[in-house]
């Protein structure tokens, strides 16, 4: 398959970079600083294309790495205070250039707690994930809400542009990530998030992520992952 990856230098795009070359797939890999690739700008069935997806104008540049596409895989999401929006502007601008280039099929990282984030889109959600425990619901995430209010403000207001796309969209929303090397031993759920599901691997998120490009059953789907 012909694949475009958003923020291919970020730390879950680029195992989605390496995953998809490995699957013998032909990448786009969308980055800001080329440079920050290393070998993968030599490597076969790779195209770069530069693209600050912060900036104005970004929609323009974006038609030429998603056309043709047959998927579209964002690891997009802040990093840091200085990071907080580019989860929204960026995906606003790809949905723009997919939508003007016809490509059809998007997959995008949040996170966990966003479900219970209040959005434009979603002024009141629920208060509580079905798939949480005790701890979980009265401990953990009020604090890492709290800790990481704008940066999950950020991807809920992201999710709200991806699910009124009319796009083949499917969100991926892990827990807290590791660096923990590729297991393929992880589990998902639909629409809620996974009862004792405290963590998961960068690289088993990628897995996840690309094994959902061509799963029917997951398009238009809100899938939690966890180890």
């Amino acid at each position: 398959m012909r694949l475009t990856v958003l923020a291919a230098t970020g730390r879950v795009g680029r195992h989605l970079l390496a995953q998809a070359l490995e699957g013998g797939h032909e990448v786009t890999a969308v980055v800001r600083d080329p440079a920050k690739l290393g070998e993968w700008r030599e490597r076969d069935g790779v195209r770069v294309v530069p693209v600050d997806l912060s900036a104005a104008g970004a929609e323009r540049e974006l038609r030429a790495a998603v056309r043709g596409a047959d998927a579209v895989l964002s690891g997009l999401g802040p990093v840091g205070k200085a990071g907080v929006g580019v989860a929204e502007s960026g995906t606003r601008a790809v949905v723009a250039a997919m939508r003007g280039t016809g490509t059809r099929r998007l997959l995008v990282v949040s996170a966990a707690p966003v479900g219970t984030v209040p959005s434009p889109g979603r002024p009141h959600p629920p208060r509580h994930d079905p798939g949480e425990g005790p701890v979980v619901r009265h401990l953990v995430t009020p604090l890492v809400k709290r800790v990481l209010r704008a940066h999950y403000a950020d991807l809920a207001r992201m999710e709200d542009v991806v699910l009124a796309s009319g796009l083949d969209w499917t969100v991926v929303r892990p827990p807290r990530l590791t660096d923990r090397p590729l297991t393929r031993r992880y589990r998902i759920a639909y629409g809620q998030n996974l009862r004792g599901g405290a963590s998961v691997g960068r690289a088993d998120v990628a897995h996840c992520m690309l094994h959902a490009v061509d799963d029917p059953g997951t398009v238009g789907q809100v899938i939690a992952v966890a180890s």
